[in-house]
Formats: structure tokens, C-alpha cells, sequence
């Protein structure tokens, strides 16, 4: 198996992120794994996909770190989607913001090229792109979402800060990784059109319902094919304990990894967001959780799988590129058959 899997930049990516630990585990079952920037995409005149990319070959290594760094010594070879089975989008669209914006959206463009050269693409690129902002997290049940309005209109983010007894949380509709999130509250309500108006220089705002137990961080959870992801009875699931004194629990924003239990509401949650993630070829998945309800779905780079695979002692990597094999069979037995938002959950 060809696999491909798209990165931000070579130059900010690094070992101990999940990208390359996929990669290490498709590395180690035999095949053929290339890195892509977002910036090394581009569309040949003959109607394919062709990429600059790195990639190794018949070395033998004893760990994610050592394989990923001599990826990145490697020179630029170039392949065409003529030649790969499987595309994997991994980049973070947020992390572009305001850096590179051509960036943002550029891996489901050309992912969709690839589509049509036959090529199997993860996650699938047309949801991906209704899904570059939070409102995509808007289209799922009520039930499972804090109560929120998403304006730009400060007037109607003073009234729900009312409704919310003066606390709840103010942040942008596109973005991640807890940039520009803020606890508004009784002490603070005098910055509160100050901080409004930081983050409508953006966009939109979101404000949304405090709930007590973000004190405590958050859960992440992985969903493979719209189900937890579990091995040998161990669920792909870590607790994010907020830094002191910060409202975010992300881990590169200060948040502390811990072990967390699978319970019977964080299995009600994950089965009632499935279906959309299904209809929607969203094949690798992290939820956030606080308390009963979701805080975020993301469904373009969600990091800690090598955490919670340190954390537990268990291989939650190749069970990801078993499932990917058995989508590549399954494309070739069909051939044009099966679509790609299909065939990216089964």
C-alpha cells in the first residue's frame, strides 16, 4: 500500500505529534509512506494530482523519533496521485490562520483531485470542508452541545452573558488548540467589548454556556469509522487537565495528559454523534467532552494518540492502519462502487 499523509510544513512538524506515529506504524507493516506539506501540493496539466514529498525506504528503526527524522533529512522526491492508494489529510487548517490563509483549505482541494484519480482519501475532503469552522459542531443534536449563539453583533453577546448569569466562555469560529479563548465572568466584565471586539477582527465570535466541570480539563476521545477506538479492552481516551489558572486543557497550551475511564455517558455521547460522522466519511475522529456534553469535534488533525498509547501501553496506531488496508481491499474488490464518503467508515 502507497500512503500519503498531508502535514502542515516539514518544518513544524515533529516526532512526537500522531501524523508521524500513523506513519511509523504503516512504515513498520511494509509500506510505502510519503509526507506532504500543505505548500508541496500542486495539479499537473495532465489532470493529477503531483506532489513534492519525503520519504524512506529499506531502514530498519528502532522508534517513531529515529523514523520520522530521517524522513525529514531526506530530499524532496516528487509522486503523483496516479500512483498512491491512500491520502491522508492531517493538517490543521486553524494553524493557518493569519499565517498562510492560501493554506486553509487548500488539502481538501486537492484532495478531491486525488478522489478522482481513484485514490482513497481520509477524511473525506467534501465534508472536510464544510467542516473548516465550529459551526460544523452546530450540526449535530442539541442535546449533546452547551448552549451557544455565534454572532458578531455585541449587543446579543451582552444579552446571552445575561441569560448565562454573567459567565461564559468567548471564542473565534475558526480556529484551535485553545487560541483566543477566554472565561468571561463578573470580574471581568468590564474587558468584555474589549474582548469582543479582539476577536471579531477575526470573524465571528462564539459565545458559549460555562459548564463547572471545565475546571477540571476535558476528555478526549478517538473515533475510528464513528466508534471508540479500543485495544485489548483499553479505550483511546486521556483526561486533559487544565494548567493552573487557564481555562484550556490542551495539552500544547499547557494542559496535563492523565488517564480517564470509560463511562456509561461518554459512550451515550460518542453513539449519538456516529451517524453524522458516518454519513459524513469522517473515518479518524477526536471529541472533546466536559461533563455531559461535547465541547469540540475535530475531525482534521486530532492529537494525544501517542499519549494515551504511551499512557496505557498499548498499540493504538496500527488497529488505524489495519482498518485502512481493509478500506483499500475493500476499493479494489468493488472498484467504482463504493463512494469515498462511504468507504472512509467502514
Amino acid at each position: 500500500m502507497k500512503i500519503a499523509f498531508i502535514i502542515n510544513d516539514h518544518a513544524t512538524e515533529k516526532s512526537n505529534y500522531t501524523t508521524p506515529t500513523l506513519g511509523y506504524a504503516a512504515y513498520k507493516r511494509g509500506h510505502d509512506v510519503y509526507f506532504i506539506g500543505v505548500g508541496e501540493l500542486s495539479y499537473a496539466s495532465k489532470g493529477h494530482l503531483s506532489v513534492r514529498c519525503k520519504t524512506i525506504s529499506d531502514r530498519t528503526f528502532n522508534n517513531v523519533d529515529t523514523f520520522f527524522k530521517a524522513v525529514q533529512n531526506e530530499d524532496f522526491s516528487i509522486i503523483s496521485s496516479e500512483n498512491l492508494d491512500v491520502l491522508f489529510l492531517r493538517n490543521n487548517p486553524a494553524d493557518e490562520i493569519n499565517e498562510r490563509e492560501w493554506a486553509q483549505n487548500a488539502a481538501f482541494i486537492f484532495g478531491e483531485i486525488a478522489m478522482r484519480n481513484n485514490v482513497l482519501v481520509l477524511n473525506h475532503p467534501s465534508s472536510l470542508a464544510g467542516a473548516v469552522n465550529k459551526m460544523y459542531f452546530q450540526h449535530f443534536p442539541e442535546i449533546l452541545r452547551p448552549k451557544t449563539v455565534i454572532t458578531r453583533d455585541h449587543d446579543e453577546v451582552k444579552r446571552f452573558f445575561k441569560t448565562q448569569k454573567q459567565k461564559m466562555i468567548l471564542k473565534p469560529l475558526q480556529g484551535s488548540g485553545g487560541t483566543n479563548v477566554f472565561m468571561m465572568d463578573k470580574k471581568n466584565e468590564h474587558n468584555l467589548s474589549q474582548t469582543i471586539d479582539a476577536i471579531c477582527r477575526d470573524g465571528f465570535v462564539i459565545a458559549q454556556e460555562y459548564l463547572p466541570e471545565a475546571k477540571n480539563g476535558d476528555t478526549r476521545l478517538f473515533l475510528m469509522n464513528g466508534k471508540p477506538l479500543q485495544v485489548d479492552g483499553k479505550y483511546a481516551i486521556m483526561q486533559r487537565v487544565n494548567a493552573s489558572g487557564d481555562i484550556r486543557s490542551n495539552i500544547h497550551a499547557g494542559g496535563r495528559p492523565e488517564t480517564a475511564k470509560m463511562t456509561d455517558k461518554i459512550m451515550e455521547l460518542a453513539d449519538i454523534v456516529r451517524p453524522k460522522l458516518v454519513q459524513d466519511g469522517m473515518f479518524l475522529v477526536g471529541i472533546d467532552i466536559v461533563g455531559d456534553k461535547l465541547m469540540e469535534i475535530n475531525v482534521f488533525s486530532p492529537g494525544g494518540l501517542n499519549v494515551m498509547g504511551d499512557m496505557y501501553d498499548v498499540d493504538f496506531s496500527t488497529p488505524v492502519i489495519e482498518s485502512i488496508e481493509k478500506k483499500v481491499r475493500y476499493k479494489k474488490m468493488y472498484e467504482d462502487y463504493l463512494f469515498n464518503s462511504r468507504l472512509a467508515t467502514l
